[in-house]
């Protein structure tokens, strides 16, 4: 970790997925299996679990995430999902701008500036996830792209940007099975880290997540790298064996 001595932080991702069985059955076997662990552990459940999960996780070292929140504080918003009522459920954490929301959703780089805004006011700390297309990497563009999406983060949330967290997360790794070379990984997290350092002086403080398909496979030498803080982990954080797995090796 060089010269920083702060816990690496493993954050699942459940997007659409779960049951009220499957949930419980989960959470009860990380929170059996991880009684030693050394880094942060959280898991970004899907908003109608937040309840249940709630429950699962109170008294555990797993803290709660919610996957997305409103831009707006409150009103005529159906179907949208604020940030104080996600804080009275103990939510920790909140991802915001997953690319499948980019994607899917239409979500704009000043759109997630926004919901950034609205997450550090609401006192939860925004997972805010940035990353290139398969088309952009090859086109050379995988700093720029990446640059510019982190940079309407920072001008919108100005001091408090020592406050989020940030997930890189190569599109075109995502759910694919194929991943950044360490190699690939660790350079954009350096370059993620330099653009924080110019903004604040705290930026060593900041988290910045792996999250393009991190395995049990390949976590220990994704984490291994100066700059990767932990993961962003998506299919194989519902499974408690690989879970835990990437948990144990988080140095």
């Amino acid at each position: 970790m060089g010269c920083r001595v702060k816990k690496k932080l493993i954050a699942g991702n459940w997007k659409m997925n779960g049951s009220l069985a499957a949930n419980d059955a989960l959470v009860k076997a990380l929170v059996a299996g991880m009684a030693a662990s050394t880094c942060h552990v959280a898991l970004c459940v899907p908003s109608v679990y937040l309840a249940q999960c709630q429950a699962l996780m109170a008294g555990t070292a797993i803290d709660l995430g919610a996957q997305d929140l409103s831009q707006h504080e409150a009103g005529a918003f159906t179907g949208e999902i604020s940030g104080a009522m996600l804080k009275e459920f103990g939510v920790r954490y909140c991802i915001v701008g997953h690319s499948e929301r980019r994607q899917y959703h239409g979500e704009t780089d000043a759109l997630v500036a926004a919901k950034t805004q609205r997450a550090l006011a609401s006192g939860i700390t925004p997972i805010v996830c940035v990353g290139e297309t398969l088309a952009e990497r090859e086109a050379g563009k995988t700093e720029e792209v990446v640059k510019r999406q982190l940079a309407a983060v920072i001008h919108a949330n100005g001091h408090c940007i020592s406050e989020i967290v940030v997930a890189y997360e190569p599109v075109w790794a995502i759910g694919t099975g194929k991943t950044a070379t360490t190699e690939q990984a660790q350079q954009v997290h350096a370059v993620l880290r330099a653009q924080l350092k110019a903004a604040t002086n705290q930026a060593d403080r900041i988290h910045i997540l792996y999250g393009g398909s991190m395995n049990a496979a390949n976590a220990a030498q994704l984490l291994a790298q100066p700059d990767i803080d932990g993961g962003l982990v998506g299919g194989a954080s519902l499974k408690a064996p690989d879970f835990l797995s990437i948990i144990a090796s988080a140095p």
